[in-house]
């Protein structure tokens, strides 16, 4: 059974938390055309592609209670200027910690995810 991603969502706290999370699906669902699926227990991706590993969101985030982690693509042209001008964040391998969506700059969030999206399209062509 198919978890409600908006249900999951509505029982994530704190409510700013909440709302950022809320926020950032409303964001990845209209820059990537796919709708959510929750992945595991926390993830909520967008769009899959193949690995050595299995399948994997093109795209995703999950709303922990220490920062929203967003697993976008690294590497391409123009990532390390989007993050510098993003606000503040800490970076993983593939993973971008936010405290609060209102710190960083949402024009930049939403070109650094756009260009996630079309390294992925690039690498992993649908």
């Amino acid at each position: 059974m198919k978890t409600d991603v908006a249900a999951w969502l509505a029982a994530v706290s704190p409510p700013a938390r909440r709302a950022d999370g809320e926020a950032l699906a409303a964001l990845l669902a209209g820059l990537s055309g796919e709708q959510p699926v929750l992945w595991g227990a926390s993830i909520i991706g967008f769009g899959a592609y193949p690995t050595k590993t299995g399948t994997w969101p093109r795209i995703g985030f999950s709303p922990r209670k220490a920062a929203l982690v967003l697993y976008v693509t690294d590497g391409f042209p123009g990532h390390a200027d989007l993050l510098a001008r993003l606000g503040p964040h800490t970076t993983g391998v593939s993973c971008l910690y936010l405290k609060r969506l209102a710190d960083v700059d949402m024009a930049v969030l939403t070109a650094l995810v756009s260009a996630s999206l079309d390294e992925m399209a690039r690498r992993y062509p649908a």
